[in-house]
């Protein structure tokens, strides 16, 4: 059974078509990563599937169930922007999430928050954005999901943290489950997705293994996805 299937999957704004007939199977064990310029649909998707928007057509399944109030517990969602209250101590932050998701492990919390020498005592308004952005990556990656949505998990960060960024998702995800990634980072990412979703103008152009894709072209997904963007 597919983690994560979508079919026929539209969504307008206004009119607008922001995915469109979007058909992905995401199977279980695989990072992906979720590829595409500014307003080609990557959160919009993310969204759809952590069951924060709804589609105007077409179906989502977790684990073959219809996205909803059943499938909560079996998404993490880190979205792109820092939703928690800057008032919070991080401690707080992680009681919370235990209380909220029996899936959660504060013991996994708060050995991540000490390998990135994060107080558990400070309260998030002390931190700098990065730092925050990596309090919300913890608590996300503390649960047991069938699927981890990262929108731009490293977009606030320095590069001398992405290495531990990367380290952290690939060391404590569920080997069960399966993440999908939405970044600009291509290059960073690079070494860790097993496979690529490109995607334009709301139309998926690419859904294929990353070994497949640097056998077809003898180019890196990067360089890949310059020539198909044109960036």
């Amino acid at each position: 059974m597919s983690i994560l299937e979508s079919n026929a999957l539209t969504k307008s704004y206004n009119g607008k078509v922001a995915l469109n007939n979007v058909n992905l199977k995401l199977e279980p064990g695989r990072i992906i990563g979720l590829l595409g310029p500014n307003g080609s649909g990557k959160t919009t998707f993310i969204k759809l599937c952590a069951g924060l928007l709804t589609p105007s057509s077409g179906e989502i399944l977790i684990s073959g169930a219809p996205v909803g109030p059943d499938t909560k517990a079996k998404v993490a969602y880190l979205p792109e922007r820092t939703y928690l209250s800057k008032w919070t101590k991080v401690s707080s932050i992680v009681d919370f999430f235990d209380d909220m998701y029996e899936n959660f492990d504060s013991e996994t919390a708060y050995k991540m928050l000490a390998d990135l020498s994060i107080n558990p005592s400070d309260k998030l308004k002390t931190m700098s954005k990065g730092t925050r952005e990596k309090v919300q990556l913890v608590l996300v990656m503390s649960r047991k999901a069938d699927i981890y949505l990262l929108d731009e998990p490293m977009g606030g960060v320095d590069p001398a943290a992405r290495d531990y960024i990367l380290n952290t998702i690939m060391s404590n995800y569920n080997p069960e489950g399966s993440i999908l990634i939405s970044t600009h980072l291509i290059y960073d990412v690079e070494n860790i997705l097993n496979d690529v979703i490109m995607i334009r103008q709301g139309n998926v152009v690419c859904y294929d293994s990353v070994d497949n894709i640097r056998n077809t072209y003898n180019k890196s997904v990067d360089q890949v996805f310059r020539e198909v963007f044109r960036c």
